[in-house]
């Protein structure tokens, strides 16, 4: 039965001899008095507070666990001539053109620095316990060295290589076309470093480049998300379920780092 419509100071509310209830007055409705009952009820019993939000929402971005953004400055790994001699190579392997920054610009150099100093460099995350022996290319790296004393190492066999065969120049400053010929040789093997494998330590190189070309630009390299650009790649948007079914189309938004982009600006708290 329906009795909204009866008021509290009926004689049906008042017949029973029971107090009428502070907050009761003639003309409110039993319905809105038992409305406003449960929701005080609910709301009080599990202490459910409401605010008003202004200016910007109560959680931070990424607050779970957000990586350490890399940020350009001071070589953390490298020694100024080891981040020089990287910064050429990288420019070689990816080289500038009017559309796209090369390696340099786009900071793979800093990406490899980073991620040496980290543990990738320290190899953390490896099995580094013998007995090492020379595997299959389908065995990967079976080096006893952690990929920083690889780099280390190889950056100065290079340097040795190039100023005994340039006259006592460094790689950086050789012209374009002798690096070029000089990465060739590491590549195909042609180029024997001391010490160390040119071509394995190519290959290392040539692999951070390009992760770093691509990577999100929170660990120092893809700078401006140059690379995610160049391939029409929309990065680490929310929601793509418009374009599931649309194929053969570019998309038209800019792409999209773990941290935002680099034009949006946080407003002051």
């Amino acid at each position: 039965m329906i009795i909204n419509k009866l008021q509290l100071n009926s004689p049906d509310d008042v017949g029973s001899g029971m107090p009428r209830p502070p907050q009761a007055r003639p003309g409110i409705r039993r319905r809105e008095l038992m409305l406003t009952t449960a929701t005080t009820l609910l709301f009080s019993t599990h202490a459910v507070l409401a605010r008003v939000v202004q200016d910007s929402l109560p959680w931070e971005q990424n607050a779970g666990s957000p990586p350490t953004e890399a940020t350009p400055g001071p070589w953390t790994y490298f020694t100024a001539e080891e981040g020089a001699t990287v910064e050429a190579l990288v420019d070689r392997l990816i080289p500038p053109d009017p559309q796209t920054p090369g390696g340099k610009d786009a900071g793979c150099a800093v990406f490899i620095d980073r991620q040496l100093a980290g543990p990738y460099g320290t190899a953390e995350e490896l099995y580094m316990r013998g007995p090492f022996a020379d595997g299959t290319p389908q065995q990967g790296n079976q080096s006893p060295l952690t990929p920083a004393v690889r780099y280390r190492e190889a950056l100065a066999a290079l340097d040795k290589y190039c100023r005994a065969t340039y006259a006592g120049r460094s790689f950086t400053q050789i012209p374009d076309n002798d690096k070029d010929k000089l990465l060739s040789g590491l590549e195909k093997g042609q180029v024997h470093l001391e010490g160390t494998s040119g071509r394995a330590f190519f290959e290392l190189l040539l692999q951070n480049t390009q992760e770093g070309f691509f990577a999100d630009p929170v660990y120092g390299g893809n700078r401006n998300m140059v690379g995610w650009k160049m391939i029409g790649y929309p990065g680490a948007r929310y929601d793509y379920r418009d374009w599931v079914d649309r194929h053969n189309e570019r998309y038209p938004l800019p792409p999209v780092g773990i941290t935002g982009r680099p034009e949006w600006v946080r407003k002051a708290q």
